[in-house]
């Protein structure tokens, strides 16, 4: 691993209820950013977000199912910028990726 060199990766292009969450993240060990990058929707999630996904397509949303779909697709938002950003990092604090090859 190498020395940080520069500043952190900005956070200004994510939404503003986020920010302090990725700011944050900057302090974390490499161990907990590796746990983040790894993370997913829990699977109860994914299979209600598809649900909801279905109903939607098939125009059965009631006001309730569409907020819940709103909240499960940012909520997944959310999620994969954390992801992305504890990558940023990772490199930024010279962690070494292992390329895997077929």
């Amino acid at each position: 691993m190498t020395n940080q060199t520069n500043a952190p990766p900005a956070v200004d292009y994510a939404p503003l209820e986020l920010q302090g969450e990725l700011i944050a993240m900057q302090k974390l060990t490499i161990e907990d950013l590796l746990t983040i990058g790894q993370s997913q929707v829990p699977e109860n999630q994914q299979e209600l977000h598809l649900e909801l996904l279905e109903k939607n397509q098939n125009h059965q949303l009631s006001e309730s199912d569409r907020l819940l779909l709103r909240s499960l697709r940012v909520s997944a938002d959310y999620l994969m910028l954390k992801k992305a950003y504890a990558y940023a990092l990772l490199q930024w604090k010279g962690y070494s990726f292992q390329i895997l090859s077929n």
